[in-house]
């Protein structure tokens, strides 16, 4: 019984981890603490603890909800005429990718946390795939690009784009992203009535 309730959708524990993700991409993974995670959530630091009695049940619950939300994202585009937009707006999102570099970082501490991350990269990836391969015919490329090569180029750029920044480099990263959006122009055009000229 408990482990069902530890396991299951209440209202709480949505909120626990809702808030341990808005904790993370505001002040990093090490700002998630049991009273930290109770404040955001609006609850007991004991109730969070009853559903993640460790850490690291917490964080791979919140990434796997995370994975599970993109993936019904992803899931949606497949029949719009603008999937490779869909993919590279995810890809752009900065909450999304402060979280994941979070992630990444917090793998390095915690080393259950890099196989969830491999799965749900993967999960992912699939779902931009089959979010695409309706409109890969129409988009003229044929065998000349295959598409996860251009699925994980269009990922890749923007986590790289935040990573230099938080260096204070940013050369190319303009010109970098000015040369997808050409590239997406290309492939798949804004319709007028989006552009404001329609």
């Amino acid at each position: 019984m408990a482990a069902s309730r530890r396991t299951g959708t209440s209202p709480a524990r949505a909120a626990i981890i809702d808030g341990a993700q808005q904790l993370m991409v505001d002040e990093g993974y090490a700002a998630v603490t049991y009273r930290a995670v109770a404040t955001r959530a609006g609850v007991t630091a004991g109730l969070v603890q009853y559903y993640f009695p460790a850490l690291d049940d917490l964080f791979i619950a919140v990434l796997r909800q995370g994975t599970d939300r993109i993936v019904e994202r992803l899931a949606e585009t497949s029949t719009s005429d603008q999937p490779l937009r869909a993919v590279w707006a995810y890809a752009s999102d900065r909450a999304g990718t402060a979280l994941l570099m979070e992630f990444m970082a917090l793998a390095n501490h915690r080393k259950a946390i890099a196989p969830v991350i491999g799965e749900g990269g993967e999960r992912v990836r699939q779902a931009q795939l089959a979010a695409i391969s309706s409109a890969w015919e129409r988009y003229g490329l044929g065998d000349t690009v295959p598409p996860a090569a251009l699925l994980f180029v269009m990922s890749s750029l923007p986590r790289m784009i935040r990573l230099e920044a938080s260096f204070g480099t940013s050369i190319g990263h303009a010109e970098t992203i000015a040369l997808v959006e050409q590239f997406l122009d290309s492939v798949e055009p804004v319709p007028p009535e989006r552009t404001g000229t329609g």
